[in-house]
């Protein structure tokens, strides 16, 4: 299977997919620091970046599910489905925790919203799991040959050697 969403011959989802990943876990942390006593500014940062996961984690389903029209019926497609749920889980949870704070003055974490976070970035580590679990399935059906030649792209060479005529 060939993503339709590439750059240079490499599907773009799995590209994207990091940003969210990586802004649920760094919103989590701003909140955990604002929970036990950091400054009150932390739990506004942590708000912001999880707003900000959110929209990268729309960017990154819309790929995922324009990737899942080319996956044939089959074990694949129902783990790429699933992949898809748990992230969309994931981004569902921590939309709950941006819209209760959305009302609040500074916006910070409560504890019990902290919970809801941890248990979103556990469903995440599912998450993760499954797509290692795809990328490992889509590379060995497509697997690069070594050396220069693993440089191509699918619709040609991305890089090319040309020896200057004498």
């Amino acid at each position: 299977m060939q993503s339709r969403l590439r750059v240079q011959g490499h599907p773009i989802q799995p590209m994207l997919v990091t940003f969210p990943y990586g802004l649920f876990v760094c919103a989590t942390i701003f909140d955990l620091a604002d929970v036990v006593g950091g400054p009150v500014f932390l739990g506004e940062v942590g708000y912001w970046t999880a707003v900000a996961a959110l929209a990268a984690a729309a960017l990154t389903a819309i790929a995922g599910m324009v990737d899942l029209w080319d996956v044939p019926p089959d074990r694949v497609r129902r783990t790429a489905i699933t992949f898809n749920l748990v992230n969309a889980g994931m981004a569902g949870l921590f939309l709950i925790s941006c819209l209760v704070r959305a009302d609040a003055a500074n916006r910070g974490a409560a504890p019990a919203l902290l919970v809801v976070q941890v248990v979103a970035l556990a469903i995440g580590g599912v998450g993760v799991h499954l797509g290692s679990r795809l990328m490992r399935h889509f590379e060995s059906a497509g697997a690069a040959a070594p050396g220069f030649d693993g440089l191509r792209g699918v619709d040609g060479p991305t890089v090319e050697v040309v020896r200057p005529r004498p």
